[in-house]
This record gives C-alpha cells, structure tokens and sequence, in this order.
C-alpha cells in the first residue's frame, strides 16, 4: 500500500496562483502566459509573475497533514494500512442532506470520493494527486463531494492553487480515531447486492490486503502480518534528526528491540514524518507487543530529553539506521 513519489523541498503549503498573483503593489490579475504581465515589468506573464504561480501549483508540500489532529494516523493511513476508515468532524458542521463524511484509505475503482445514496460522503486517502499538496487535493475533493449527487462519484482534479486545505475545513479540535478493518466491505451497505464492478473490485482488494492492528497503548502504531514474519510500523512526531539521534542511543545499549527475537531494523520517511520500523517473529501478535511498546516509549521520551553528544558507537549505530531509511513520499 506505499506508493513512491517525487520529492522537492517546501515546508509550507503555497497560496500564490490560481486567478490571482500577489505583486509588489498588491494583487495581480493573472492574463495568458504569453501576454504581458500586468504588473508593468516589460516581460511576459510566464517569464514574471506567472512562474511563481505556476512552481506553486506543482511544489510538493513537505507535511501535508501537519497541524490536523491525528498527523501521524493520517500519514499511517496514506502510506501503511490497507483498510480503515475515520469519521471526520468539519467546521462548520455537517451541510444538510449529508449525515456523515467518513475517511477511508482506498475506495472501490480508486474513486477520489463517492457520495452515497443516502447522502453521507467517502473521501479516499490514498489516491494520487497532482497539485503538490494532498491536503489541498483531499479538500478540494471533499468540498465537491458535499455538493454531488447523491449516488454519485466524484472525479479526481488538480486542485486550485488558492483553495482551501483540510486544515481549512476540519474541525481542529475534532477527534481523528482510526478504524482498522480486516477489509473492504465497508465501501458498500450490502455487498452482496453490489454492482459487478465494485464486487469484481472488492474481491481484489480484499485478496491485497495485509492483515493490520493499530495498538491501543501508544499513538500511530500498527502491527503487520507478512507470510515470514510480522512488522510493527510507528509514525513518530519528532524531529528527525532529534529522533535519530534517540533511536541510536537505544539501539547501540541493545535497548531498541520489543522483546525476543525482535529487531529495529529502520525507518520510512513519508510527508515530513519518520516510521521506524521493527521486524517481529511470525508468532509476535499486536497483543504481545502492547506492552513493549509501551515500555519502549518510555525508553524513548528518556533518550529523546538526552542532548549529550553520540558516543562513536551511537554515531555508527546511527549510520546504520540512516542507510535503511526509505522515503515513501
């Protein structure tokens, strides 16, 4: 379920673009790329102010969920869980006619978002995007989603430049509760009456799907099982430079494993956050690993409050974490 894509630097979301460009005097009104620009500099829009507007549309946004509640599910679910689904809580309330807006990591035939009969909404997560920002995207989406036809799906679009995000939309104080399920049924009410094609698609995903747990005694953390052996996955808010640093100092005191025949074996990078990630014997279940984890989180907070410098063993230690890092995104 983790996809690889392109990666540039911008750590905040660009709001420039779209039906107007800021200029030095004030708001610029965009004209074609091959016209004048109309802030009077002599050069051609595309040439002057039409280039930030346009690397504004196509930057990627470093932490695209950063400052939602639940930063860390959201990227676990955009990157590492096959099913699962969030009831989301919108500013200003749910419009008439929707009775609920629900989060889910995929949709059948990859729909960006559907619009149910009864009129409650589906947002898919882990659909691509194409305008930089996901959760420009995502918002994009679920705003034209709240206005479909009941019954109906709605298409995928590069979002405007100047639209809002779901840091806009969402309620920031509105709880973000991951459920994780074994698998899709929940795309329809009866999947036993539904259509060929979305049975036909339920099927496949249902056959792809990784068994997945999300623990309940620490945050953003989710147990895998493979056919050789089980994997715990934990999205981690801190630093990555300050987390790094912790994990070695553990990891080169022999204190980073969860228990026997447990391993850190490294770490993913996905929208700004680090995942370390353990491998575990194939008879390790989530319920076994509750309580290591926790332990291990306490370890953590310990390691992580520690600025003394790395010892050479932590140092090495550290570069072996460092070169198995993978970006996901």
């Amino acid at each position: 379920m983790a996809k690889k894509r392109p990666q540039t630097k911008a750590k905040r979301p660009q709001t420039t673009g779209g039906a107007r460009t800021a200029g030095a005097d004030g708001d610029v009104p965009v004209v074609g790329a091959r016209e004048p620009c109309p802030c009077g500099s002599g050069r051609r829009y595309k040439a002057c102010h039409g280039r930030a507007a346009s690397h504004a549309a196509t930057e990627l946004v470093h932490r695209p969920f950063e400052g939602l509640p639940g930063e860390c599910d959201w990227v676990a679910l955009r990157e590492l869980v096959p099913a699962a689904t969030v009831e989301l809580t919108l500013k200003d309330g749910l419009p008439e006619g929707v009775p609920a807006v629900t989060l889910a990591t995929v949709l059948p035939m990859a729909w960006p978002a559907l619009r149910r009969d009864d009129g409650s909404v589906l947002i898919g997560l882990q659909n691509d995007t194409s305008s930089g920002d996901i959760s420009r995207d995502l918002a994009d989406t679920l705003q034209r989603a709240l206005e479909a036809q009941p019954g109906t799906p709605v298409q995928g679009r590069r979002a405007p430049a100047d639209s809002p995000r779901l840091q806009d939309l969402l309620d920031p104080e509105g709880a973000f509760e991951p459920e994780v399920h074994s698998g899709f049924e929940f795309w329809v009410p009866d999947p036993e009456n539904a259509t060929p094609d979305v049975a036909a698609s339920l099927e496949r995903a249902n056959a792809a799907a990784i068994p997945t747990v999300k623990l309940q005694g620490v945050d953003a953390a989710y147990w895998c099982e493979t056919p050789e052996k089980n994997h715990l996955r934990w999205v981690m808010p801190h630093a990555e430079e300050l987390l790094l640093d912790a994990l070695a100092r553990l990891h080169a005191a022999g204190r980073s494993s969860l228990g026997e025949g447990t391993r850190l074996v490294g770490s993913f990078r996905a929208h700004g956050l680090t995942v370390p990630v353990w491998d575990l014997p194939s008879g390790v279940t989530a319920e076994d690993v509750e309580k290591p984890a926790a332990e291990f989180a306490e370890r953590l907070a310990a390691a992580l409050a520690t600025d003394a410098p790395l010892t050479a063993e932590e140092r090495r230690a550290r570069g072996g974490l460092t070169n198995r890092q993978v970006t996901l995104s």
